[in-house]
């Protein structure tokens, strides 16, 4: 999935990270439509969201759909304007009539939490089906969650598996904390610990607590790998430090259990991993 928004792929409610991923692409159209784009977007880029506006609200009023994404962005954030989720709604609309799926996405969240519109966990269903179907990382997790618990859509483990892998192969760590969970408790698929454990290390390794924690767990019981204490420790301790109190716990009980030795080797691991982040 690719896009020419300064903005980038869909966000988390008040999170404008996404100016910082992309690197800005020229809108297919005129020279002169081109150059206002890209003027927008350098101003938004260094905090001119006046400019930004002004550069991009006419595009977005001749059909411009990467500008009618950026002002949604803009509205239902509160940057540059007040915060106005009516018309991020209506910008998102647009966007998303022309095939959008960061637009489709991001109207499936405003239906999911009532904002500018009645909450709609069903409505929100269809449109992170859409975005999902297009490629979108957080629709496929929005969805695969939908169908985990049963909201908006039928419960449907199976299902909710599917969505979750692919968010997972795009490294969704979420995604791959999940599917983790799915086949350590057979949830959808059959119990799987050796698969479990892999799910949980991928997102473990991008520094997700709860991955870290179950991953701990899984070394401290012997499941799906060999009984390890030092990597237990690792992993619980690495939880902890990001403020996981089961794994904080757990490590403790451990640390009665392991040699000088492991400790000082486990100790090892943790400084060596946090050094390479």
């Amino acid at each position: 999935m690719t896009s020419s928004h300064v903005m980038g792929h869909a966000l988390p409610m008040k999170q404008s990270f996404v100016l910082l991923f992309f690197l800005l692409s020229l809108l297919v159209g005129s020279p002169a439509s081109s150059a206002d784009f890209q003027n927008g977007s350098n101003a938004y880029l260094r905090g001119d969201y006046a400019t930004a506006l002004k550069e991009w609200k006419p595009l977005a009023e001749q059909g411009d759909v990467n500008a009618q994404y950026n002002l949604g962005v803009m509205y239902r954030d509160g940057v540059g304007v007040s915060q106005d989720y009516k018309t991020a709604f209506k910008w998102f609309t647009l966007a998303s009539e022309q095939g959008d799926a960061n637009a489709h996405y991001n109207l499936g969240r405003m239906y999911s939490k009532g904002l500018g519109v009645p909450q709609n966990s069903k409505t929100a269903g269809k449109w992170f089906t859409l975005a999902a179907e297009h490629g979108h990382a957080l629709a496929q997790f929005s969805l695969g969650w939908m169908y985990n618990i049963g909201l908006g859509v039928p419960q449907d483990n199976k299902t909710a598996v599917t969505w979750y892998k692919l968010a997972a192969g795009q490294g969704h760590t979420s995604a791959q904390f999940t599917l983790g969970r799915m086949y350590d408790k057979g949830l959808g698929v059959p119990q799987n610990s050796k698969v479990a454990v892999q799910w949980y290390k991928l997102a473990a390794e991008q520094g997700n607590a709860s991955a870290q924690y179950n991953l701990g767990l899984m070394h401290v019981k012997g499941q799906g790998v060999p009984q390890d204490y030092t990597r237990a420790y690792m992993w619980l301790n690495l939880a902890a430090l990001r403020g996981n109190y089961g794994a904080r716990n757990n490590r403790n009980l451990i640390e009665g259990k392991m040699t000088p030795t492991q400790l000082e080797n486990a100790r090892r691991l943790v400084r060596e991993w946090l050094e390479k982040r």
